[in-house]
């Protein structure tokens, strides 16, 4: 059980991380908008524009991410699979 605490404070970080981001970007701030029911929709091209290029930054920012909890995943389980190797012996 400690050890899938361990495991998910990472990943909680990562993920709070990430929606923080999102909300301080105009992808963010353009949802935010709508939910507030303006239209970001009717934006001048150059809006969308940074829209665009602000949404292709966050998923290369997200597979980053990703890929770091990955790693971490890998890294936590072989730490987790020489202490099983250690026990093991007597």
């Amino acid at each position: 059980m400690e050890g899938m605490l361990a495991l998910m404070i990472p990943i909680v970080a990562v993920g709070g991380f990430f929606a923080w981001m999102i909300s301080l970007s105009p992808v963010g701030k353009a949802y935010a908008e709508r939910l507030k029911g303006g239209s970001a929709a009717g934006g001048t091209p150059e809006d969308q524009a940074e829209l665009v290029e602000s949404v292709e930054q966050l998923r290369r920012e997200v597979a980053e991410l990703a890929e770091r909890v990955d790693f971490t995943e890998r890294l936590l389980g072989q730490q987790k699979s020489v202490e099983q190797i250690g026990k093991g012996r007597p």
